[in-house]
């Protein structure tokens, strides 16, 4: 009996630390937010922190996790989804799976977005190898099939200028998605709204400017 119960305090002291982490990494960021206010949040001692994750590291992963796998779940069900006889779903089509994955990681976990995020902005710094080993040895097969399309869409641009059209669409994504409830509020000032309903409708607007975007003639400058 005694067992059963240390193990249920266990899985609750992971669960409160990576709750706390998760909703002070979405509203504050990764380096501002300190062990100290994710210990008071959770209740918990550094040492508690130490034992489930190892590291600050270790924590952001865990956290990582728990937007990213069930975004590439959604991701892959998508395109499960999709006619098995087209050899190539078309560029909407693919975006439309992304944004109802987008908001399906959304319906599920309200933080997951925007920790989604800040992941990403912080995976694109230099001084963060260990982080982009981690989201690349844990998910990069899993995107592969969603890239392999997404790159078949776009065999109009050559090598160079698919990297700067992706990173342009990740960009609007991470801006757009991590700043919603300003631009909602700045869209509708003073009015209730259904955070839900507006992250659906603002990945809708998004689906047809994206897909005109990574289709726009190419750069014809070589420099």
């Amino acid at each position: 009996m005694s067992a059963d119960k240390n193990m249920y305090q266990t899985s609750d002291t992971s669960s409160r630390i990576i709750r706390a982490a998760e909703q002070l990494f979405a509203e504050q960021g990764f380096k501002e937010t300190t062990m100290r206010q994710i210990t008071t949040l959770a209740d918990v001692n550094l040492a508690a922190v130490n034992y489930h994750f190892g590291s600050k590291k270790g924590l952001i992963q865990s956290v990582a996790e728990r937007s990213l796998t069930p975004l590439c779940d959604a991701i892959e069900e998508g395109l499960a989804r999709l006619d098995a006889n087209i050899s190539a779903p078309a560029l909407e089509e693919l975006l439309q799976v992304l944004a109802t994955a987008l908001v399906r990681v959304h319906g599920r976990n309200a933080y997951a977005l925007a920790v989604l995020m800040r992941l990403l902005d912080l995976a694109y710094r230099p001084a963060q190898q260990g982080l982009q080993s981690f989201m690349h040895t844990q998910y990069g097969k899993r995107m592969a099939v969603f890239m392999h399309y997404l790159r078949q869409e776009t065999q109009s641009l050559d090598e160079r200028e698919f990297f700067w059209r992706l990173h342009f669409m990740m960009g609007s994504v991470i801006f757009t998605l991590s700043n919603m409830h300003v631009l909602i509020a700045l869209d509708k000032p003073g009015t209730e709204v259904d955070a839900a309903v507006e992250v659906q409708a603002i990945l809708q607007r998004m689906v047809p400017v994206i897909s005109a975007g990574l289709l726009a003639p190419g750069n014809s400058d070589p420099g």
